[in-house]
């Protein structure tokens, strides 16, 4: 047909099963044109997103290697595919499957970008189905409600294929109680146990990511999983938490601080095909024992000789 109208393309477009977005190429790449598909997609109306640059989508979330490989291609006008977690008006995050193309114009300048969108929440989904039937007592800890360890294992393999294949940063955080076991002796086990809990439930409460992934490891021991964060971001962050947990003034007796403190060991990396996730593990954990070995109360960043398999 030759003598298609704006109009039919239009409504073309506008009964498309998948959310398509049309951004300009110029300054912030703002949109010009979104289906019902994708206003249905991210719970906004058109009128929210038109004229706007849609990383307002990723929330505080921003921190994606999906981000930077989609501006990439952007730049140098080429398509390229990636997969991006978004939220939705409500909040709710939601995972998406975009195909990014480039117009161009009778110049043969790329003029705007059409973006499909397709709704890939069951990807991550479907990996983690198996374990959510695993009984609550293997998924739950009982002291402080953050999985198991058993099951955080299984989860962070499950994250580690993934960013394998979507070329994504991952960080791993060890949080662990300092002298516990001396804490323990002065006030008993259940005196541990709620040290334990104040101590994770600080920590749980600050990262509230949808991505984020908190379990307990070994004793006093918090393991965090984030997503997208450097070593240096994920570190600072860290020792915010353990001057928080400081500051709380919790009387400990019988150590140096005279409260009780934690010390952590963090770790990223971008992981590349074949490499277990043992790599990142280990480097978390001889991280935490440097900074135990170092004074406690502090936080060490994992060297390069410390990712070990």
């Amino acid at each position: 047909m030759k003598d298609w109208s704006v109009e039919f393309l239009r409504s073309v477009l506008d009964g498309a099963p998948e959310g398509i977005v049309v951004c300009e190429a110029e300054g912030d790449q703002p949109v010009v044109y979104v289906n019902a598909a994708f206003e249905y997609l991210t719970g906004h109306a058109a009128s929210d997103l038109l004229g706007r640059n849609l990383r307002h989508l990723q929330g505080n979330d921003r921190e994606q290697d999906a981000r930077y490989r989609m501006q990439q291609a952007i730049e140098r006008g080429d398509s390229c595919q990636v997969l991006l977690r978004n939220y939705r008006k409500n909040g709710g995050v939601f995972w998406v499957d975009i195909h990014l193309q480039p117009v161009c114009d009778a110049s043969g300048r790329v003029s705007h970008f059409i973006g499909y969108h397709r709704d890939a929440s069951d990807r991550p989904r479907a990996a983690v189905r198996a374990l959510a039937g695993l009984p609550t007592w293997m998924r739950e800890d009982r002291l402080t409600t953050l999985a198991t360890r058993p099951y955080f294992e299984e989860l962070l393999k499950r994250d580690w294929s993934l960013a394998q294949r979507e070329m994504r940063q991952l960080g791993l955080a060890i949080f662990d109680i300092d002298s516990l076991g001396a804490y323990n002796d002065t006030y008993g086990r259940a005196g541990g146990d709620a040290c334990i809990r104040r101590a994770s439930t600080l920590i749980s409460a600050s990262f509230r990511r949808g991505s984020d992934l908190l379990g307990r490891w070994d004793g006093g021991g918090i393991v965090v999983l984030a997503h997208g964060n450097s070593d240096e971001k994920l570190a600072e962050y860290a020792r915010i938490l353990v001057q928080r947990v400081r500051e709380q003034q919790v009387h400990h007796p019988r150590s140096a601080a005279k409260f009780v403190t934690v010390s952590a060991g963090v770790a990223s990396c971008l992981p590349l095909r074949d490499q277990p996730v043992t790599l990142l593990v280990n480097a978390a954990e001889a991280a935490l024992a440097r900074a135990k070995s170092q004074g406690r109360n502090r936080v060490a960043l994992a060297e390069k000789r410390e990712y070990k398999a």
